[in-house]
């Protein structure tokens, strides 16, 4: 997930979701909320291709939304997964690949960015 497309399902779920009504409403409060201009926002919105998110407006959504950019957390995944390797290599090496195959398989879903 690039960074315009996480500033969009935040802007579009978590800041202004539907029950807010149309999608005009939405994009109003939305801006109202950031304090961003209507083009901005509007922009954000549909995730037009020719912008960027700058890291401080990405931190404004992390902080409004409470949702975390996902590179975090990949990131996070990929060093537990590291870790649980350096300790499985060596001892009994049948029964732990097998235990190590299943612990990969969770710890990276097939959905992630």
């Amino acid at each position: 997930m690039s960074c315009v497309e996480f500033v969009q399902v935040a802007l579009r779920e978590r800041i202004s979701p539907p029950s807010y009504g149309s999608t005009k409403a939405r994009i109003r409060h939305a801006s109202r909320q950031l304090g961003w201009s209507a083009n901005r926002t509007k922009d954000a919105w549909y995730a037009d291709p020719r912008i960027s998110i700058s890291a401080d407006e990405l931190r404004q959504i992390e902080r409004k939304t409470g949702l975390r950019y996902a590179q975090e957390e990949l990131r996070t995944n990929e060093d537990l997964i590291s870790k649980a390797s350096a300790l499985l290599v060596g001892h009994e090496a049948d029964f732990y690949s097998a235990f190590f195959a299943a612990l990969r398989s969770l710890a990276r879903p097939d959905h992630r960015s």
